[in-house]
């Protein structure tokens, strides 16, 4: 399929995008890229924009060395009257890395910007710079909203893979020009090695880039740093970021597979057995690495309402961080849950504020279908659901509470959007097939992987009555981005109408299944 940008409002300054396109990256991710001898800072990791509001927005940079960063705004790729922001001094303590933060931009203009790297001994030797845009959110609806989600990059030893164009996928979703794009985790495989080649069927070969932090899983802090480099190695994904903003959280691989606080592991590959030592250091490089507003905060929390004008609220959720441990998960009072209590009533009280007409759930891990977990042995359960399709059990408890409190207020517009189990699908839950009937119907879907192995279809369980009214997954486990299975999602909301349009799409951005919703409701 043939993907163009959109006339109007949404066709995209591409010419101000050239310089980023254009960096040449060092092949492993610790080296220094070239021209590091030319004395002046270098931004050869490209930049990123994210947490975009109304009026405010946070920019993203690393540089080769010590500098200071400088971000300058404007309405116009010439940088005619731009603005200067001076940024913070990027050093070691911050693998050179940095976020500014725009304050009082206009509501619903493309941002031109643009981030200089100084001397911070001399001002005046700066490197070149490096241009990026952005939209900030409409204060009215008139112009609508359009953002695109996925999840799961460089999983199950698929890296990025230069004969078949590296991460792909990342220029079908610039072509439909999002105003952003919401990552619903596993930004990176931090327990998933890459070898320089894996064996396809058919007797090809898969082949890799490969660096040294990716040759092991990672344990140490620059071991973490590596992971997250590798990734804007993809000169599409650094296209992409320097074009479209993010709204990123996490799930288990940006530290190890199926992770819960205080597990110690089993897995004779760490010689690190401690979780919250791992997820420690994780959540440091996580903050380095993506401009995220409430990892600012002295909480350094991944849970945030990203609030996107009078259409949408983004409910960013972190179902890793306060989970209980992973179990049979058949307990019949678990005050803890996934959520934990006080990101439970955080959600809660959001929900009830918020004034947007649709409010998207983002959840890391889907809700009714059921994710097993076998790392130890045992027939533990990952995400909520745990197969028994009768009354809510385990971590189904804490959203049942939820369903039944979105109903009882009467809250309209939830949508509930996930990735994690590398397929993609849309489920239609409603009271009337399920066992628990306390709760308004609603819609899930789910998308990814974005360049990871492709899975089969999860089961369903019945407690909340989903329908799975649409799936595309492989017949096989762990399917390479080489023979398709690779999906995003896109979301489409009508300024004029309120009308809520999601689309399921592959990796060339080929329509697979269109579901449209309507505005004002309490369930669909």
């Amino acid at each position: 399929m043939s993907l163009r940008p959109l006339p109007g409002r949404r066709s995209v300054l591409r010419g101000s995008l050239a310089a980023s396109a254009a960096l040449t990256l060092p092949v492993a991710a610790g080296a220094a890229p070239a021209l590091a001898l030319s004395g002046r800072p270098r931004a050869g990791w490209g930049v990123q924009a994210g947490d975009v509001t109304t009026d405010s927005g946070l920019v993203w940079v690393r540089s080769d060395r010590p500098a200071r960063m400088i971000v300058e705004t404007a309405a116009t790729p010439s940088f005619r009257n731009a603005r200067r922001r001076l940024g913070p001094l990027l050093g070691a303590d911050s693998d050179f890395t940095g976020t500014t933060r725009l304050h009082g931009l206009p509501a619903g203009e493309q941002i031109h910007y643009r981030v200089l790297l100084a001397d911070p001994d001399d001002p005046r030797r700066t490197g070149e710079p490096v241009t990026g845009t952005f939209r900030t959110a409409s204060a009215t609806r008139r112009d609508g909203v359009r953002f695109v989600w996925s999840g799961d990059l460089a999983g199950q030893g698929w890296g990025i893979n230069p004969e078949l164009g590296g991460y792909r996928i990342y220029r079908a979703m610039a072509a439909l020009d999002p105003d952003f794009f919401l990552c619903s985790g596993d930004n990176i495989y931090a327990d998933g090695p890459l070898a320089g080649s894996a064996p396809l069927p058919g007797g090809r070969t898969w082949r890799n880039v490969t660096t040294e932090e990716k040759a092991k899983v990672a344990e140490t802090l620059a071991e973490f740093r590596g992971n997250f480099r590798y990734n804007l190695l993809d000169d599409n994904l650094r296209r992409f970021n320097a074009q479209v903003p993010s709204i990123v959280q996490w799930d288990d691989h940006e530290v190890t597979n199926n992770w819960y606080p205080g597990e110690i592991l089993g897995d004779a590959r760490y010689t690190e057995k401690d979780v919250d030592v791992l997820a420690a250091r994780a959540r440091r490089a996580f903050s380095e690495y993506f401009p995220v507003s409430t990892l600012r905060r002295p909480s350094g929390r991944v849970h945030r309402v990203q609030r996107h004008g009078p259409l949408l609220d983004v409910f960013v959720l972190d179902m890793r961080t306060y989970r209980d441990a992973n179990s049979p998960d058949t307990q019949t009072a678990d005050a803890q849950g996934i959520l934990g209590r006080e990101q439970l009533e955080w959600l809660k009280r959001e929900l009830t504020r918020s004034r947007a007409v649709w409010k998207v759930i983002a959840a890391d891990m889907p809700l009714g279908l059921v994710v097993p977990d076998t790392t130890d042995g045992e027939p533990d359960f990952e995400a909520v659901a745990q197969g028994d399709p009768g009354v809510p059990l385990g971590r189904e408890l804490q959203i049942a509470e939820l369903l039944r409190f979105v109903k009882h207020r009467r809250i309209t517009g939830t949508v509930w959007l996930t990735a994690d189990v590398h397929h993609t699908s849309a489920q239609h839950y409603d009271p009337s097939r399920a066992a628990f009937k306390h709760f308004a119907p609603f819609w899930e879907f789910v998308s990814g992987p974005l360049n990871a192995g492709a899975f089969p279809a999860s089961a369903l369980d019945g407690t909340f009555g989903p329908d799975r009214v649409f799936v595309k997954a492989p017949a096989t486990a762990n399917v390479s981005p080489a023979d398709g299975y690779q999906f995003f999602g896109e979301v489409d909301i009508d300024g004029d109408s309120g009308e809520l349009t999601v689309r399921l799409r592959e990796q060339d951005g080929t329509v697979l299944f269109t579901q449209v919703l309507q505005p004002g409701r309490v369930g669909q």
